[in-house]
């Protein structure tokens, strides 16, 4: 179920653009995005604290918690709504393209009056830029690159917005007297990054009483379409939602169609063809009697096509359907199968809870080890020490095996610098249990400075893992320009293992990269990244990530036993 949490943060960090676009004091501007990370990441739901509650919440103090109290209160925040008074709908639009800051989206509108991303697209192909100070050359490639990302994002949402909403829904219309199934389908049951429309379906003999539970549920802000077979609403929170109702006899053929995708539907139908069959939602049928000869379940559809059941996340038209009549489709790695997190965070440095806190986290989750990685000294921000990660290491020691026996690692996540240096000399780094390096900064590299910088990360005999390797972030940020078959070949020989970000705004590596670098022979390990206990559940979408790029448990380092995975982050028997 979707938490206000989400909602309050989500109305802190507009506040904090909103600072910061109308030249307030950044330091104001730094607290409320503190304090936005603080309530998305609090394992409580805020609608349950009262305002004593709230300012237990790290980086929230009395001034915020008010403010929160009031948006729980009256569903507006008064500070909010008075700054969005101030600025131009136009200069808010502006701030959506990735790259592009307030202070510049400001600069925009009062000098050029440039007030949507049309208009800008328009300026800079008519180089209208090229007088403005602050906008030179490189300024304008990156702000054209951010309008490219937004407009590839267009209205797809992230998959946690649409695996909250569609659990919601389904949660619903199960509920609802007749309903024999109700599952999603679609972009999400694969499990792709984002999602465009939702798709819902349900079984059952009676289609009324659900397309109106929909149109009436809480979420649902307008209603687009409403038939008997198919009604289609938005949510308040701009996603479309499809419902589809399908006679008990036809679910498994209607789950199997509207999962897609459409090149992977083109290609069983296809086949059916060839079988002198027919192939739609409604089932298998043969061509001539048009009779009906499977439709009940997937397994039945795809075996009276010749073909094993394939996992959604797989259905991509990318090699599964030749690799399914050859017997070689992958047993793809499942959340059952990890038995640990090798990258997450505590308060010791950017994350929200103690050390304590998220081990048990990690324990209730019935893990049989946990690595804690926080941030080295060369991110500076972050003010850690030798004296502090030693301590750390120290505690970490006196509750390894506490919880379940759940052993514990430490570890660091450490800065690769632009030459590809790391924090700490190499007899510091040798008492960590595994180090993961990842890229903070300088991303604008040239391509092969960027791959001699991961290279040699990578050669570095300390460096086990290399954490969210491209930097990407989904419709904000690209990844960055290396030679990636290097990398990967370099990982492969050096055995370092390439993260899969769990963090729904990354999933880096994406799938794409992975079917690359599993060509090289390379290690992975699934990992969240988690700064909160929340957090630690979004290994689902890791997983799905490491599914469509066909990843097996035998692939993924943190799926082994200890031993094992200890003799991996030796790396090389050091």
């Amino acid at each position: 179920m979707a938490r206000a949490n989400d909602e309050v943060e989500a109305l802190l960090r507009e506040y904090a653009d909103l600072i910061a676009i109308t030249g307030g004091d950044a330091f104001k501007a730094r607290a409320y995005e503190k304090a936005a990370r603080a309530v998305g990441g609090y394992p409580a739901d805020v609608s349950t604290l009262d305002e004593d509650g709230l300012r237990e919440i790290p980086n929230v103090g009395r001034s915020i918690a008010d403010k929160v109290a009031e948006y729980l209160r009256t569903g507006k925040m008064a500070v909010v709504e008075e700054r969005r008074a101030r600025i131009p709908a136009g200069v808010r639009e502006l701030i959506t393209i990735p790259t592009l800051g307030p202070k510049k989206a400001l600069r925009l509108y009062e000098d050029l009056h440039i007030s949507s991303v049309n208009e800008l697209a328009a300026a800079i192909e008519s180089d209208a830029l090229a007088d403005l100070k602050g906008f030179g050359e490189k300024t304008q490639d990156n702000i054209r690159h951010g309008i490219e990302l937004l407009q590839q994002a267009g209205a797809r949402v992230p998959l946690p917005l649409a695996l909250d909403t569609a659990e919601e829904i389904i949660a619903a219309l199960s509920g609802v007297a007749g309903c024999r199934r109700c599952a999603y389908a679609g972009s999400l049951r694969r499990m792709r990054e984002t999602v465009g429309d939702l798709d819902v379906l349900v079984a059952a003999a009676r289609s009324g009483p659900f397309m109106e539970a929909l149109c009436e549920l809480p979420g649902t802000a307008e209603v687009i379409a409403r038939g008997t077979k198919k009604t289609s609403v938005r949510t308040g929170k701009g996603l479309q939602v499809d419902l589809r109702v399908l006679p008990p006899k036809s679910w498994g053929a209607g789950l199997q169609y509207f999962t897609g995708s459409k090149a992977h539907n083109i290609r069983t139908r296809t086949i059916a063809v060839h079988r002198g069959l027919k192939l739609s939602e409604y089932g298998v049928f043969d061509s001539e009697s048009g009779e009906s000869v499977a439709s009940r379940t997937e397994e039945e559809v795809y075996a009276r096509l010749g073909l094993p059941w394939i996992e959604p996340t797989l259905r991509e038209d990318r090699g599964e359907i030749e690799a399914a009549l050859r017997g070689e489709l992958p047993e793809v790695v499942t959340e059952r199968d990890v038995r640990g997190d090798l990258h997450t965070h505590t308060d010791l440095t950017d994350g929200l809870a103690s050390l304590e806190a998220m081990v048990e986290a990690a324990a209730g989750r019935g893990y049989a080890y946990y690595a804690v990685t926080d941030h080295a000294p060369d991110l500076y921000m972050q003010r850690m020490t030798d004296e502090k990660i030693l301590a750390q290491r120290a505690r970490l020691r006196e509750l390894d095996g506490r919880h379940r026996r759940m052993r514990l690692l430490h570890g660091t996540e450490l800065n690769i610098g632009p030459e590809g240096e790391v924090d700490w000399p190499d007899e510091f780094l040798a008492g960590f249990d595994l180090c993961v390096a990842s890229l903070h900064s300088h991303f604008d590299l040239g391509r092969a400075a960027m791959t001699r910088r991961l290279v040699r990360a990578c050669e570095n005999p300390y460096v086990s893992v290399l954490g969210h390797p491209t930097t990407r972030l989904i419709g904000r940020r690209p990844g960055v320009d290396a030679d990636w078959d290097e990398v990967f070949a370099v990982c492969a020989r050096t055995g370092t293992a390439l993260e899969v970000n769990a963090q729904p705004d990354r999933l880096d590596l994406c799938d794409e990269d992975i079917l690359r670098a599993r060509a090289h022979g390379v290690r992975f390990a699934v990992n969240t990244d988690a700064h909160s206990v929340p957090h630690l559940a979004q290994l689902r979408y890791g997983i799905g990530t490491a599914q469509r790029g066909w990843l097996t448990p035998d692939e993924v380092i943190n799926t082994w036993p200890l031993t094992r995975l200890r003799r991996f982050l030796r790396k090389g028997g050091r």
